[in-house]
Formats: C-alpha cells, sequence, structure tokens
C-alpha cells in the first residue's frame, strides 16, 4: 500500500473529505447542492457555516467565508434574475447562477477533499487565484 500525499500539510489521501474537523464544512457544501432541488436547505447551510465559522481553524474558516458568500452572492444574482424573467434575460442569469453555484460547491468540496484551504475566499467568481 502506497501513502500517497496532498496538501500542503501532507495530510495522506486516507484524511478525506468527511474527517471530524472537516465533517460541517462537506454538510454544508453538501446542502447548498440539495438547494438546488430542495431549497430550504441553503438557508440550513448558511446557519451552519456561520456557526462553525468563529471556531474553525485558518483552512476551514476559508471554506466557511466561501460558503457564506456562496449563499449570499447566489441570493442577489437570484433575486435579479427573478426581476428580469419577465423579459427574458432572466432566465439566462438564472441558468448561470446554476452553473456558477455548482461550480464553486465542487471546488469547493476538492479543496476540502484534499485539505486545502480556498485560495480567494472572498471572490465572486470560483475562489481561485
Amino acid at each position: 500500500m502506497t501513502n500517497h500525499q496532498n496538501g500542503p500539510s501532507g495530510a495522506g489521501m486516507g484524511a478525506g473529505l468527511f474527517t471530524p474537523e472537516r465533517r460541517m464544512a462537506a454538510a454544508v457544501y453538501l446542502l447548498y447542492l440539495a438547494s438546488i432541488v430542495i431549497g430550504i436547505t441553503s438557508i440550513i447551510g448558511v446557519i451552519v457555516a456561520y456557526v462553525y465559522h468563529g471556531s474553525a481553524d485558518e483552512t476551514l474558516r476559508t471554506h466557511y467565508r466561501f460558503q457564506i458568500r456562496t449563499f449570499w452572492i447566489s441570493l442577489l444574482i437570484g433575486f435579479i434574475g427573478i426581476l428580469l424573467a419577465g423579459i427574458g434575460i432572466g432566465w439566462l442569469i438564472i441558468l448561470f447562477l446554476l452553473i456558477w453555484f455548482v461550480a464553486r460547491c465542487a471546488i469547493g468540496l476538492k479543496h476540502l477533499n484534499e485539505g486545502m484551504p480556498v485560495p480567494n475566499p472572498g471572490s465572486w467568481l470560483f475562489g481561485t487565484k
């Protein structure tokens, strides 16, 4: 059995996504993805992110900040999309929002699984540099 290394901490590949310290951050990303079908789960997710943000280590704090921003930015873009749906462009905005939202969650989960912080949690796009 080989010992694969990932991330700056050198955490072994076996560390995985659902280690105890990462479990709640992973749950928030999954609640966000579930909100595509069951909208209320994103509200639960942002509440969890706010609750755990203060006590998290620096790496997880970047994920919680990224998740909180994802919620508020998606709320803003969704509101604009709904307002403009009557003239057609709103549907394109909502489609963009869906793609953007899934991509942010996937990128966040990837970084979390690797034990890495979100490089730019204040980003309006995908949190990458």
